[in-house]
């Protein structure tokens, strides 16, 4: 008996751990057809037992519409069920439904409470979101420090949203003092992700020599960078650059982005 007529019969047998997995197969087209209905069902009758991913996914494919009619009340629903039960997927995708009304009505306070939630388990979006709720005062007493807490265990994480946040409240002094040295460190963790606004910003940094020696070659480097993947600000940014170049400063630009480009390919 193959692995998955195996799994078929466990899952037939009622073991909730097997339906969830055969959810999942038929959800991703994994060693059988992609069909949703055929997911839905078995991920239904693992959250029907209490399995906490079973509900999670189920809200999933509600949210998506997923061998299901589009519904956002029941994705709720499910996503309350596993998020009460400690799933931390769960518990953030609830927290963005509160945040955006969606399926609920709005209630920044019960956004916080399920990103609050999450994010002392470890989930990074969760953290950035937390972070940002701090920041704005939103459903929350405003506190910046507090913002920069979370928001740094995020980028910690190798979170690029979070690393580029982070490196925005130091540059503006945000709930932290002023320290360009930060700000580029956290920049290019998240350039070295492929994060284009890390790269556009980089290279306004080195155009405009913030806690840097002004360096047109890294300026053009970095917006040449970012340009290739279609940003029109790092566009515009590098043309304009360009016309304060000399045709040896353009050549070695040119020669660090192809480098840059393939390391990080």
């Amino acid at each position: 008996m193959g692995i998955i007529d195996a799994c078929r019969t466990l899952a037939e047998e009622g073991d909730a751990e097997a339906q969830v997995t055969l959810g999942v197969m038929y959800e991703r087209g994994q060693g059988v057809p992609l069909d949703y209905t055929e997911a839905f069902l078995w991920n239904s009758k693992a959250a029907e037992q209490g399995h906490a991913q079973a509900q999670y996914n189920l809200g999933v494919m509600y949210k998506k519409g997923q061998g299901i009619p589009k519904d956002e009340r029941e994705s709720v629903n499910w996503y309350r069920k596993a998020a009460e039960q400690g799933n931390a997927d769960a518990q953030v995708n609830l927290g963005l439904r509160y945040s955006n009304g969606q399926g609920v009505l709005k209630d920044d306070t019960e956004a916080v409470k399920w990103y609050r939630k999450a994010a002392k388990q470890g989930c990074a979006q969760a953290q950035v979101n937390l972070g940002f709720m701090y920041a704005k005062g939103q459903g929350i007493r405003q506190d910046e420090k507090k913002a920069v807490k979370w928001i740094l265990k995020a980028a910690e994480q190798d979170d690029a949203q979070a690393q580029v946040n982070l490196a925005l409240m130091y540059a503006n002094g945000q709930g932290v003092s002023q320290d360009y040295q930060e700000v580029i460190k956290w920049y290019l963790k998240a350039a070295e992700q492929g994060d284009t606004q890390a790269q556009v910003n980089l290279g306004v940094i080195y155009a405009n020599g913030d806690g840097v020696l002004t360096d047109y070659v890294m300026a053009h480097m970095y917006w040449a960078i970012a340009a290739e993947k279609g940003d029109q600000d790092a566009v515009n940014n590098r043309d304009l650059v360009s016309e304060m170049m000399s045709s040896v400063q353009l050549t070695k630009a040119h020669l660090l982005a192809q480098e840059w480009m393939q390391n990080h390919s």
